[in-house]
């Protein structure tokens, strides 16, 4: 894996770079979103994660543009709504959201969810296709989409490959974007984004501080001298994901960003993970096909 700092990056698919730790604005009012962006910039983020359904859009554009940073060093990801499937509003969510966020073009869009049921999800992906085709997106991917949902994935990207023309005609997934930490390792997804280089975002790295007082996150944290939250953002980029840690309070942007100057070792990667299935946020993986 190498030494990781906080410049670094994974080649997605795509061809794109994508920084390793994201900063998320997952329920950040739109009000605080550019103090906040502008804060974990100072911090030394480069990629941050919003999504149309958040509703701050805006607040992100903002930061990028009075950040002083060029574009090309910024990543910006933004997500397609569950009530926004099928092609032509899919369509229309990305000329939307590059209107909100004052953009020339987005790094990454992702279907937010696998709901509205197959066609539906199928006029999306081909909606995303298109956005690359024009520029308007660079790299695309998926978020809390089942196995059942990605292999449908793979087989629509087949199917719109014959209807569009031919190889690479039905798009690359370069990201998948689902909540994971020690609590929730979702190995079987995992496995699937190892086998074909598809970068695995982890959203609520740091579970969102229900897991505080965990006695073996405790003792980690005791011996390296660092937060519980600095310890679960850690196994996450040793698990080798793209962990987005979201906050508004300045100091813990910062401590979140402050995760390079130790390392856990292989036997407390393992010890920390568990086998319980204890997801915090939605989990719209266990949908089935027609829902």
């Amino acid at each position: 894996m190498g030494t990781l700092n906080i410049r670094s990056t994974f080649k997605l698919n795509s061809g794109y770079e994508i920084p390793l730790l994201g900063f998320g604005v997952y329920q950040t009012p739109l009000a605080v979103t550019e103090q906040c962006v502008l804060e974990a910039f100072k911090a030394g983020y480069r990629h941050v994660d919003s999504a149309a359904a958040y509703r701050n859009e805006a607040g992100c554009g903002a930061a990028m543009r009075a950040s002083g940073l060029p574009r090309s060093e910024l990543f910006f990801t933004s997500k397609i709504p569950p009530k926004r499937m099928g092609y032509e509003a899919a369509r229309a969510v990305v000329d939307e959201s590059l209107r909100t966020a004052g953009l020339d073009y987005i790094d990454l869009m992702l279907v937010h969810s696998p709901y509205g049921g197959s066609e539906a999800r199928k006029g999306a992906w081909r909606a995303l296709v298109e956005a690359v085709e024009a520029g308007k997106v660079r790299s695309i991917g998926v978020s809390n989409y089942g196995l059942h949902h990605l292999e449908e994935l793979e087989r629509h990207i087949v199917e719109l490959e014959a209807e569009r023309g031919g190889k690479g005609k039905g798009g690359v997934i370069s990201v998948a974007q689902y909540e994971v930490h020690p609590w929730c390792a979702r190995q079987d997804i995992a496995a699937w984004c190892a086998a074909r280089n598809v970068a695995l975002e982890a959203y609520c790295p740091v579970v969102r501080g229900e897991r505080w007082g965990d006695k073996t996150l405790v003792a980690l944290a005791e011996k390296y001298g660092k937060t519980q939250a600095q310890v679960l953002i850690r196994w996450s980029l040793q698990k080798g994901y793209l962990p987005l840690p979201k906050s508004v309070t300045p100091s813990r942007i910062r401590e979140n960003a402050d995760v390079y100057g130790f390392e856990l070792t292989q036997e407390e990667v393992d010890q920390l993970e568990t086998d319980e299935y204890a997801p915090i946020a939605w989990d719209p993986l266990q949908s089935p096909l027609d829902n």
